[in-house]
């Protein structure tokens, strides 16, 4: 059984991707809601994502609910966040970034979201050493 804090933990981050999934939709590029806020896009691409932002809200949920669903949680954020520390790094990135532009801030979304990991692994340990 999740204890609250784990619950409140990963419904906290069910509602963070519903309010991504938003800003992709309407294509409000604000960071954290956008990593690569201030890049170019394709409108069509974003809505493509919001949907797909929308099966983490389901699993982060559903994490929330149900302690067996938490290791799949996990390792979906923890490949994600390979996933855009990857891109972080990639020729594609730096062709559409201007010479002014630093890779810095998508560097601090995915120290975030590496956090946000750290502290829901550390909760899901917490409450299995618990039962």
């Amino acid at each position: 059984m999740n204890s609250s804090l784990t619950r409140i933990a990963f419904m906290a981050g069910a509602l963070y991707f519903c309010c991504m999934a938003a800003a992709h939709f309407f294509g409000l590029k604000y960071p954290l809601l956008f990593v690569y806020y201030d890049t170019p896009f394709y409108g069509y691409q974003d809505k493509i994502i919001s949907f797909a932002v929308l099966a983490y809200v389901a699993l982060f949920y559903q994490a929330a609910r149900r302690r067996d669903a938490v290791p799949t949680a996990l390792v979906v954020m923890g490949v994600t966040i390979l996933g855009l520390s990857s891109v972080n790094l990639s020729e594609a990135l730096a062709e559409v970034l201007t010479p002014d532009q630093s890779t810095i801030p998508y560097w601090i979304q995915v120290a975030l979201f590496a956090g946000y990991w750290l502290a829901l692994f550390g909760l899901w340990r917490r409450d299995g050493s618990h039962n």
